[in-house]
């Protein structure tokens, strides 16, 4: 069954839209009839994705931005609703990821780096897009975070701390506008299939698809569905919700499987 929306008539804004989960989000907004606004550092991926969007008949335009600065993110949003009129939807999927080692091994300036990309940028961002939504009557904003913002991962405390930060802001933002119509939730991404993890080695990547219940990595298109159904009319009764998309690595139990023992076992010694 095909699930369909209509964002007709809708301003989104994505951040982070050159790539990954946010290109797939901001191309699903506007295959869906929503003007979008690409936000991405890097002029080369952002102009990319805008074209492939407008080449697939939808609409959409781009703004540089380096989400880790304030003054440029409330330009971004100010320029949004001075050009369009309003601010229906956000996605602030801009991140990094951080040094894999453990914790105090990390080195703080990274911590610093990372922080700013992952956590402060998302409250800039709410900070921008809140007060024109609600100035509107409402609105839907959604702050990707990852299961490792619902549980600990191993050698990457600062990269989990920073999505544990997006989940708690996220909750107490819906807190706090709950009855102003501006619902905030958070899409937690558990292994997606991204450049980032074609670059893996393969035994890092088998792991990491072995660590998945549903053993397969998630797509950059399904993570956009999720975005857009918890913007949509659908969820109007969903907020400070996060919402794991991870075929179920959430879930737990990865140390009571023994798939890849079980052949070692059976060897005769």
């Amino acid at each position: 069954m095909k699930v369909t929306y209509d964002y007709r008539g809708s301003t989104v804004l994505v951040t982070g839209g050159g790539s990954g989960i946010g290109m797939a989000s901001a191309s699903a907004f506007a295959a869906a009839g929503a003007h979008v606004v690409v936000a991405d550092l890097s002029a080369d991926r952002g102009n990319a994705a805008v074209e492939s969007i407008r080449a697939a008949g939808g609409k959409a335009e781009f703004r540089r931005v380096d989400v880790a600065r304030e003054a440029e993110v409330i330009d971004m949003v100010d320029y949004v609703r001075r050009t369009h009129g309003r601010l229906d939807v956000a996605h602030n999927n801009a991140g990094i990821e951080a040094i894999n080692v453990p914790l105090a091994e990390a080195p703080s300036d990274n911590w610093r780096k990372v922080l700013d990309v992952n956590l402060s940028s998302v409250f800039y961002c709410l900070k921008a897009q809140i007060p024109v939504m609600v100035a509107q009557g409402g609105g839907a904003i959604v702050n990707t975070a990852s299961a490792a913002g619902l549980i600990g991962g191993f050698n990457l405390g600062v990269y989990t701390a920073t999505k544990h930060g997006v989940v708690g802001l996220t909750k107490a933002a819906a807190m706090d506008y709950a009855t102003k119509g501006v619902r905030i939730n958070a899409l937690c991404p558990g292994a997606i299939d991204t450049p980032f993890l074609a670059e893996l080695p393969k035994p890092f990547l088998d792991r990491l698809i072995f660590g998945t219940p549903m053993t397969r990595l998630g797509t950059p298109a399904e993570m956009a569905q999720a975005v857009l159904w918890l913007c949509s009319d659908a969820a109007s009764y969903v907020t400070g919700h996060a919402l794991a998309v991870d075929g179920g690595t959430v879930l737990g139990g990865i140390g009571t499987r023994f798939d890849d023992l079980l052949e070692q076992v059976a060897k005769p010694q």
